[in-house]
């Protein structure tokens, strides 16, 4: 009778051999139906064959063997898109979905592979510890439907997410290996009671036939330990086999098998050591470290579902002033722009919005990481996933799902989660060489031995294989990554490069802009003095038409003025920014109009005024208005420094770096703020080609240099910067440019991102130095015998669960800012968190 052979790609019975095949990897396989046929089909016409050369475990049945999912069109609807999909820049889409059937890194590397391949993907980025993939697409070159598809040709299944099934799969995985690992604890347990009488008979007491039982009962019990728990291990490694490829579970599996054989032949013959008990608690040690990086691995990614999560299920929407009706409670992703939503006391603001009636005071620590309460009245701003603290507020719907605030954060936060650092490649690099080197080293012990006392040889063999810990290096450091970004996260700063962590280590030298940065930025307009025959109303008008638009400091403060009945009819066209100068455009005659630095306006207008040299007083900054040939006012405005900036220099100075002022306010004003903040090196008047200069000479010097800035004409010298760090309350293109943003402003939480940096690479590097000491270490006193077999699983199994739980000592605590608000933006969302 013939031997049903599995098929190449699921693994499953082949039960018609010849009716479905394809060439791969230079060989016709044999597949178990027409599902794995188009499939496997798929893979090789993308040209990536080579995952099945890398796969540790068989594919996911197709999806005809599963339950079916929506169909992948319905999720083209743009009411449906509303819930999840962003719009970044250029037009494009971009949306975060759950990955599921994932078996192993390889499935990772096929999914993100052959989604890069296909035509208008932009970006894709999967996250190793939440199976989370970030995907942004062009919207006129793919739907998201031939994302998903795309997905389900290869075997997988994908879907937007959502955190109620990302809790059901996690709740699988944890019920697998909780039995898997019931059952080897409870076996180690039976067997180790079975081998204690063979230990303790020092004086040959125990009879032959006794022996004989407790070995057979050791060996039918090891058997569910082998069939069932060793399963992941054996699949794993025999699909490793199979490809040519030997990855983190071979050198296991090939210890536990010959262990077993070795110990099986000696139960059978009825001579030689046993050592079940050895293999069953190698088993329950391994699969203990697993199933606590499992459980670390899912608690770092549920400190990052708050932010993608935080939109409640249900909302209050009052009908139109101008149309009769009722209060209507509807589903939260339904609101639209310009609806007016009724948000109770105590419950979470479902979209961004500002406030049409009520006063009372919203907690947007959420946002923030700052647990207070903030008045709200009308006209202010409410912030999507905040919680209104006491008073019930109507508010009108400007920003739903994707497009509000909280839904931007949580995109950048997962990206950020999802990347490496230099440090995680090189472990990686090292993981994959390691593996070669403990099979060649027992190989070598083995033949040692056998010369040497041939009944120890197979058993130092086993030693060999099971005490080095090659996925203690490749396991580290994606959960170091995750628990960092959700830390930053909870003290009010967000990762968007993971990269930059690394970078924040070595920094020597922090480069800060001035307004918006150590000052608050919200400059008020302190007066107004003509140098030519305008009045100052004229002036003002003029000026609030020429910043419109602008999120500049300088533009906030004069607009926060054109309430004044006096600015209507100011008109201007063809307004051009000239970043770190000021803004020029044409009246209604066609006459140039400047606003901005007395060199910038004096281009236009002729030689500098002789009252506008005067300076604008401690303190204070100044902008000048002119019309061609004619100077027509400086505008005087005043700046607070912000709250905490000269503490937080000190800091900054006391951790050994250099501290640089930079700006493009006048010398005199930035030579005051230096000195009040203590900080010896400054330059003022740089325009945005200075400051890149400024930071790419002190590069040039050997100096690695950070960067914090919050305006446009900043978003040039935070990319040329090592590490570039915005502010959130800044211009969204000095955002787009930065590695760190620090939400709402808030500058205090600078020392905690690089405090965060630095011991996350620390962290990594502890982890790196302890996997390769420990290797270094262990193999060879497994090789000379020193260590049995017991022994090299206690000593596995405690270096992973060693260097997973460092790294998740960068998780947020439950101290942390953050937590209490976490609590009650979930209860108010009808979700658990726990």
């Amino acid at each position: 009778m013939n031997a049903v052979c599995a098929c190449f790609h699921c693994g499953l019975p082949v039960v018609e051999p010849g009716r479905h095949r394809a060439v791969i990897l230079g060989e016709a396989r044999e597949l178990c139906c027409a599902g794995c046929e188009a499939v496997a089909g798929t893979i090789i016409a993308a040209g990536l064959d080579r995952y099945y050369a890398t796969r540790e475990a068989p594919s996911a049945v197709p999806p005809q063997r599963r339950e079916l999912l929506p169909p992948s069109a319905a999720y083209d609807d743009p009411s449906v898109q509303a819930k999840f999909v962003a719009e970044i820049s250029g037009g494009a889409r971009e949306a975060i979905l759950i990955l599921d059937r994932i078996r192993c890194a390889a499935c990772l590397w096929l999914n993100e592979r052959y989604l890069r391949s296909l035509p208008g993907v932009l970006r894709v980025d999967i996250n190793y510890s939440t199976r989370r993939a970030t995907v942004a697409w062009a919207p006129e070159r793919i739907r998201l439907s031939g994302i998903l598809e795309a997905i389900r040709s290869i075997g997988y299944e994908a879907w937007p997410f959502d955190p109620e099934r990302q809790r059901a799969l996690d709740q699988d995985a944890r019920r697998d290996a909780l039995w898997r690992l019931f059952v080897a604890g409870f076996g180690a347990m039976q067997v180790m009671m079975y081998a204690a009488p063979a230990y303790l008979d020092g004086d040959g007491t125990l009879g032959a036939d006794s022996a004989a039982l407790m070995r057979w009962a050791s060996l039918v019990l090891t058997l569910p330990v082998l069939l069932l728990s060793c399963q992941p291990f054996f699949i794993s490694a025999w699909r490793e086999l199979r490809a040519h490829r030997v990855g983190l579970d071979a050198p296991i599996s090939i210890g536990v098998l010959a262990g077993f054989a070795a110990s099986a032949w000696a139960t059978l013959s009825g001579s030689g050591d046993v050592y079940f008990d050895s293999i069953t608690m190698l088993v329950f040690l391994l699969l203990g470290a697993r199933y606590v990086e499992l459980t670390v691995r899912q608690r770092a990614a549920r400190a990052l579902e708050p932010l993608l999560a935080w939109r409640p299920q249900f909302a209050m929407r009052l009908p139109s002033p101008e149309v009769p009706g009722v209060p209507e409670r509807v589903p939260a992703h339904a609101l639209r722009v310009g609806d007016r939503v009724l948000v109770a006391a105590g419950e979470s603001v479902p979209a961004d919005g500002e406030v049409l009636e009520g006063e009372g005071a919203a907690d947007e620590s959420l946002m923030t990481g700052e647990a207070r309460a903030v008045a709200k009245c009308r006209g202010a701003i409410l912030i999507g996933g905040t919680v209104i603290l006491d008073q019930p507020l109507v508010m009108r719907v400007t920003g739903v799902g994707a497009d509000t605030r909280a839904a931007a954060i949580a995109r950048l936060v997962e990206r950020a989660s999802a990347g490496k650092i230099p440090l995680a490649c090189a472990a990686d690099r090292i993981a994959a060489k390691l593996t070669g080197v403990v099979l060649g080293v027992a190989l070598v012990a083995a033949c040692a031995w056998w010369m040497v006392e041939p009944g120890r040889a197979l058993w130092v063999a086993v030693a060999v294989l099971m005490v080095t810990c090659p996925c203690a290096l490749a396991l580290a450091t994606p959960i170091a990554m995750t628990a960092a970004t959700a830390r930053l996260a909870h003290c009010g700063a967000i990762l968007t490069r993971g990269a930059a962590l690394q970078g924040i280590d070595g920094l020597t030298d922090i480069v800060l802009d001035k307004t918006g940065t150590l000052t608050e930025g919200r400059l008020r307009l302190d007066g107004v003095e003509l140098l030519g025959k305008s009045s100052a109303r004229e002036c003002e008008a003029l000026a609030a038409a020429l910043e419109s638009g602008s999120r500049h400091p300088i533009a906030r403060a004069i607009l926060d003025c054109a309430v004044n009945p006096a600015f209507a009819g100011a008109t201007v066209n063809a307004t051009r920014h000239f970043p770190g100068f000021g803004v020029e455009a044409r009246d209604e005659c066609g006459r140039r109009l400047r606003l901005g630095s007395a060199r910038f306006v004096s281009e236009i207008a002729g030689a500098v005024n002789a009252a506008a040299a005067q300076p604008a007083g401690h303190g204070r900054s100044s902008a000048f208005l002119a019309r061609e040939g004619e100077w027509l006012a400086q505008l005087r405005f005043e700046d607070r420094p912000r709250a905490g900036a000269c503490a937080l220099v000190a800091r900054l100075q006391a951790r050994g770096l250099e501290v640089h002022l930079l700006s493009g306010d006048e010398p005199g004003l930035v030579r005051r703020q230096a000195e009040l903040h203590a900080i010896a090196t400054w330059r003022g008047g740089a325009s945005p080609q200075d400051k890149f200069a400024y930071v790419e000479a002190l590069r040039r010097g050997g100096r690695k240099v950070a960067m914090v800035g919050d305006g446009v004409n900043d978003a040039p010298v935070l990319a040329a910067a090592d590490v570039s760090i915005a502010m959130g309350d800044g211009a969204a293109l000095a955002q787009q440019q930065a590695d760190v943003v620090l939400l709402e402003g808030r500058l205090e939480a600078l020392d905690a991102v690089l405090e965060c940096g630095r011991r996350t690479t620390r962290v990594v590097r502890q982890n790196l130095a302890w996997a390769t000491g420990y290797n270094a270490l262990a193999l060879p006193l497994a090789a000379c015998g020193w260590i049995g077999p017991w022994e090299a699983a206690l000593g596995m199994a405690a270096s992973s669960v060693l260097v997973v739980l460092n790294a998740a000592r960068l998780m947020p605590r439950p101290g942390d800012a953050l937590k209490p608000v976490f609590d009650r933006t979930w209860k108010a969302s009808t979700y658990s968190y726990r």
